[in-house]
């Protein structure tokens, strides 16, 4: 939870305080009391309380994460409200999500097979971005404010527009604030 904390008070430029962050940032709710009950409780077949706790903790936050997606550590969601993050999601380290943006499916694909994104480690998904079906987002990328993503984008890359295109070469190095 420390870990976090930091995360979030040197990714974001209002550098709040180590209070702010408890107290009055949702994703840091999202990530560190709601979604890990959801996601244990979906883990002993608890489903329909699992999805209940998920529910709650939308009507908090305004965020909406799946129990069974798989979150790794020091997400950071900035504003939150309006993410959505789909059942088979996978999110690596160091990544940062900000406000609308959702990793879902397409609306095909059976029960039990993977139907959203996967996410590498410090990738950075800008505002109301859709990032649909089973496809890889390399470490590194960026995604700029509200693309559509629907196709596999390469590690160290910024992909923007509708329909998503490679625009060029995100900066090495953690992510800054912002994409480029």
């Amino acid at each position: 939870m420390l870990d976090l904390i930091n995360a979030i008070r040197s990714r974001d430029p209002a550098k709040p305080t180590f209070c702010e962050v408890i107290f009055a940032y949702p994703g840091f709710h999202a990530v560190v009391f709601f979604h890990p009950v959801a996601a244990g409780l979906w883990k002993m077949e608890l489903f329909a309380l699992a999805r209940l706790w998920a529910h709650i903790g939308r009507l908090f936050t305004g965020i909406e994460i799946h129990p069974q997606a798989q979150i790794g550590k020091n997400l950071f969601i900035d504003h939150g409200m309006g993410v959505v993050i789909g059942q088979t999601s996978v999110i690596g380290d160091d990544c940062t999500i900000y406000h609308g943006v959702t990793l879902g499916g397409k609306g095909n694909g059976a029960a039990g097979e993977k139907r959203h994104p996967t996410l590498g480690n410090n990738v950075v998904i800008g505002a109301y971005a859709q990032v649909l079906g089973p496809i890889s987002i390399g470490n590194g990328a960026r995604i700029g404010a509200g693309s559509i993503v629907t196709n596999d984008v390469e590690e160290n890359s910024v992909a923007a527009g509708n329909p998503a295109k490679v625009i060029g070469a995100a900066a090495s190095g953690p992510a800054p604030y912002g994409l480029l």
